[in-house]
Parts: C-alpha cells; sequence; structure tokens
C-alpha cells in the first residue's frame, strides 16, 4: 500500500511508521522536520505545516491507499483535508481522544458523541480547547468528507518514548518528596502503551474494514490510588497526595471523575488488547531504572 504519515517521528506515530515498513508498506513521512528519524532510505519525507492548505493540496497530486492524520486538532485542519483530498485516498485514519467525551464516571462508548450530527463551527486551533477541537475535527471528517474515516480515540498514550512526560511527572514527584494535585483519588482511568497504539492504527488502517469511530484502550483500568501505590512500591518512596496544591503540582492525570474507554466495539471485530496490570507495572519500573 501507498500511506502518507502525518507526523511519524516521534512516540507512537514513529512506531507506527515502523510497523508498517516491516510490513512492506509505502511509507512516506509527512512533518514540519524539526525532528530526525532513524529510518534512511526506507521512507520518503515531505516537510511542510499541517496547517497550510497550499502544502495539503501538493500533497494530494498523488493517490493515497491510507493517510494516517495524528497532528489534526481543529476543524479547519479537518476541512483543509477533505478538500485536497478527495478522490485521492481510499480510507483516512484519524487519530482522535478520549477528551471528545464530556461525560464521566462510566465506561464511554462509541456512541456517547456523536460526530455525524454535532453542529460544525469552524476555526483554528488556537479557537478551541483541546477536546473541543477534536470534536469539531471528527464532525466535519464524518459530515463532510467524501471518502472512508475512522477515527481512532485513544486515552492517555504512555511509554518510555513519551515526550510529554506525563508518568515521569509522578515518579519524580514522589522521588523529591512533593506533592501531586489530585481531586478525587478513586477515580478510574484507562490507558494505551505506545506500542498498542500503534499496532492499533497499523490495524485498522490496513488489516481491517472499521470505519466510523471507535475506541481503542488497554484492558482493564486503574483506581489513581492505585496506580500511585504501584509508583511508591517501585520508587521505594511514600507518594504525598493532595487534593489541592500548586498548579504545577497538579497531577496530568488528575480527574474528578472515573474517565475510561470501553473498547468492546475494537475487540469484538477482531483486535486483541493487553492487559494494562501486565504492560504499566513494568513501565514503571522501567522508567525508574532508568533514573538511577
Amino acid at each position: 500500500m501507498k500511506i502518507l504519515v502525518f507526523g511519524g517521528t516521534r512516540f507512537f506515530g514513529k512506531k507506527l511508521v515502523t510497523r508498517l515498513l516491516a510490513d512492506g508498506h509505502d511509507v512516506t513521512i509527512a512533518t514540519r522536520g524539526k525532528t530526525t528519524d532513524d529510518f534512511g532510505d526506507a521512507v520518503k519525507r515531505v516537510k511542510m505545516n499541517r496547517e497550510s492548505r497550499e502544502a495539503l493540496f501538493c500533497l494530494a497530486q498523488e493517490q493515497w491507499d491510507v493517510v494516517y492524520d495524528n497532528i489534526c486538532f481543529s476543524p479547519q485542519d479537518a476541512l483543509y483535508s477533505i478538500a485536497a483530498f478527495r478522490d485521492k485516498v481510499g480510507k483516512y485514519v484519524y487519530t482522535s481522544s478520549l477528551s471528545v467525551y464530556r461525560m464521566r464516571d462510566r465506561a464511554l462508548v462509541e456512541a456517547d458523541f456523536d460526530p455525524f450530527h454535532y453542529e460544525i463551527v469552524t476555526g483554528s486551533r488556537e479557537d478551541f480547547d483541546y477536546g473541543e477541537g477534536k470534536r469539531l475535527a471528527e464532525a466535519v471528517f464524518f459530515q463532510k468528507a467524501n471518502f472512508p474515516v475512522v477515527a481512532v480515540r485513544f486515552p492517555i498514550v504512555l511509554g518510555e518514548d513519551d515526550y510529554t512526560g506525563r508518568l515521569e511527572f509522578h515518579i519524580n514527584h514522589v522521588q523529591a518528596g512533593e506533592e501531586i494535585g489530585m481531586p478525587n483519588e478513586e477515580a478510574e482511568m484507562g490507558f494505551i502503551s505506545s506500542d498498542e497504539a500503534a499496532d492499533f492504527l497499523c490495524w485498522v488502517g490496513t488489516k481491517s474494514d472499521i470505519m466510523g469511530p471507535i475506541n481503542a484502550a488497554s484492558d482493564s483500568v486503574y483506581r489513581l490510588s492505585e496506580l500511585m501505590g504501584l509508583i511508591e512500591e517501585a520508587a521505594g518512596k511514600t507518594a504525598i497526595v493532595e487534593e489541592i496544591t500548586e498548579d504545577n503540582d497538579d497531577s496530568p492525570f488528575g480527574v474528578e471523575k472515573t474517565y475510561y474507554l470501553d473498547n468492546a466495539k475494537a475487540r469484538e471485530a477482531g483486535f486483541e488488547f493487553q492487559d494494562l496490570h501486565k504492560w504499566l507495572p513494568k513501565l514503571v519500573e522501567s522508567v525508574i531504572m532508568k533514573k538511577k
């Protein structure tokens, strides 16, 4: 397959490219060119601004079997893609987010956010918060695209290659004896590893006929208190968790209510997810060992 990947030089995007190459696909990476990669001549590269309409139309001079879009954050970005890739792509895989769901306190299913009837408001990334930008981008793709679209809704993605440092935040604070702000330690959260996210994207784009919104998350969840206990055990120190702290001590996982995805639709379609309780403890131990 001839495949275009927006954002394929770091985190799960880079791992996706590795899997696509291993499967023998013809891969082009489109990024701003600020992050180097080690793919060598195995991939083609295009340096571009994802928010540029002109740059997208240049890419759409070619026909693509699959386009992976990991860096679309606004309805305007989505509209540009729809205009550029009209009749030029076999399947468009849009990386969306748990953040499209406003509901809390239970496992969230795809029907809990309906992009097919969500009112579209146009604007760029700066005009919306992250969740609303993702909602509106989904709405644009599903209501206006003339090509097949699948929107993969990920929870927080974790891995040793996580440039956001969200897991490291908690480990660093525990090791330093610093407060961590969490409004509700009994809230449950789900996650997915960067390896599993890449596996899922590869599968949904090249090996599955799934279309529409789809949740992708590891099996099982953690109560935040359990997660902190896991970090305490691995670090050998006690966490100081408070409901209210300074802003810079607020946990990136600090939700007020349970917030996780139901992955039944993807499982029923044939994807086998890992159990969160098997890979997350190993990740915590690995991150801590690298700090010693």
